[in-house]
């Protein structure tokens, strides 16, 4: 079967959004609803060094280095979104008492899992009509760091706070809209 010469042409010609995302994280709906920044993070495959008797050749490696996810939000006036990774923070390292991981890892049952601690989350990558192109889900994820509020009554102009959030997962998959890997 012959193929044309424009079957190998990119069929849409309009160019991905950089504003056209939704990140959804299903411990903590309150920082996903406000999500004002996200990036898929890189990738990278590690590189391995084959001797040879002439000049050592780069080969692929075989494991994976997966980049954090960070994620900027805006700061509610109650602080509800802030304060959710805080605790979630605090829950993992319980800087004052053991309790405050108890209470991390107990689910809405009163059963204590330690699965508690992580959860999953979802970038959702939208096209020009504001519909999922793709969807980036992350595994396991749990907060590694959260930034500082800074207050500063100097500004003319009022500039909500907002808050980044860096988190590490397990893997990422980048799948379809049906479900199913791209």
């Amino acid at each position: 079967m012959a193929t044309s010469a424009f079957s190998n042409q990119i069929q849409n010609r309009n160019f991905l959004s950089p504003v056209g995302f939704k990140f959804t994280l299903a411990k903590e709906p309150k920082v996903a609803f406000m999500c004002n920044s996200a990036r898929i993070p890189e990738i990278t495959l590690g590189v391995a060094k084959q001797p040879t008797y002439l000049k050592t050749i780069d080969v692929p490696g075989e494991i994976l280095t997966y980049g954090d996810l960070s994620i900027k939000f805006l700061v509610d006036e109650n602080m509800e979104n802030y304060m959710a990774i805080h605790n979630w923070l605090t829950g993992l390292g319980f800087p004052e008492t053991a309790e405050q991981y108890k209470n991390l890892t107990t689910n809405d049952l009163g059963i204590r899992d330690p699965k508690e601690a992580f959860s999953d989350g979802s970038l959702h990558i939208l096209n020009s009509n504001y519909r999922d192109v793709a969807i980036i889900k992350f595994k396991d994820l749990f907060p590694m760091s959260l930034s500082s509020l800074e207050f500063d009554a100097t500004p003319t102009d009022v500039v909500f706070l907002t808050a980044q959030v860096t988190f590490k997962y397990t893997i990422y998959d980048i799948l379809g809209t049906d479900g199913k890997p791209l």
